[in-house]
């Protein structure tokens, strides 16, 4: 069932997300060559305390990080860890959740260590930009598979593959509500989207196939063809009017 957001419980995630940005846009400032996942996990970890908030991430189904850092083929779900140092050229995805007030917030960007390539760059540039084109149809009277059909048809464009086995998803007083947000689909196909829709739309860009594995610690999904991947993310809500992104 999806859950429609009153406007207090969408001021509530609004507030969760305001930490979610302000921790990701400190972690991507901080970010350079030499240090490690872990270093980084942590240092979220003591932000999102000092504001009150709970790290959404830590311990869920047994997640042992307050954030995900995955590198380069390593898609998401990659788990902080003190002999990951982050190299000149690698590719790094922050994935950050926060739990304020009863409601989370969640949010993802891809961050360039240092000099990365030209393709590297250009990896990242539609996956950003997919998630601005995927936001933009978040509203009505479309319904969820024109976001999804958007992602992936501007993906495609470039010669990219997207995920398909792992989705955004609506949020809440749970970290993954109704309806699931693939990042592929058909126009005019899915639920109806309607005002108070609070969604997590996040494209995860492949430079090869769709194709995916889980690394031995459960948890890692990388590309089973060891192609780069690129994933941003944003929380938004359904309205009237524009959508309107809750995590910046």
């Amino acid at each position: 069932m999806i859950i429609l957001k009153s406007k207090q419980e969408i001021e509530k995630i609004r507030v969760a997300g305001k930490i979610v940005a302000e921790v990701l846009q400190h972690l991507v400032q901080i970010t350079r060559p030499g240090i490690t996942t872990k270093y980084l996990e942590e240092i979220a970890h003591k932000m999102i305390i000092s504001r009150n908030g709970i790290p959404s991430f830590l311990g869920y189904e047994g997640f042992p990080g307050s954030i995900c850092t995955s590198i380069n083929h390593e898609v998401v779900h990659g788990i902080p860890s003190a002999t990951r140092v982050l190299k000149n050229g690698d590719l790094l995805k922050i994935d950050l959740g926060v739990l304020l007030n009863g409601y989370h917030a969640d949010a993802a960007v891809t961050v360039p260590i240092g000099q990365i390539t030209a393709q590297a760059e250009k990896l990242v540039r539609v996956a950003k930009d997919a998630l601005k084109i995927g936001i933009s149809k978040a509203r009505l009277p479309n319904r969820l598979g024109d976001i999804s059909y958007a992602i992936e048809f501007y993906a495609q464009c470039y010669g990219y593959a997207v995920t398909r086995d792992y989705s955004g998803h609506g949020i809440g007083r749970d970290l993954h509500e109704a309806p699931q947000v693939p990042n592929f689909g058909e126009q005019g196909k899915g639920p109806r989207l309607k005002s108070g829709m609070v969604l997590c739309i996040e494209p995860m860009i492949n430079t090869g196939d769709y194709e995916i594995d889980v690394l031995n610690n459960g948890w890692t999904v990388v590309t089973r063809d060891k192609s780069w991947s690129a994933h941003f993310e944003h929380t938004i809500v359904v309205t009237e009017d524009e959508p309107e992104i809750l995590t910046k």
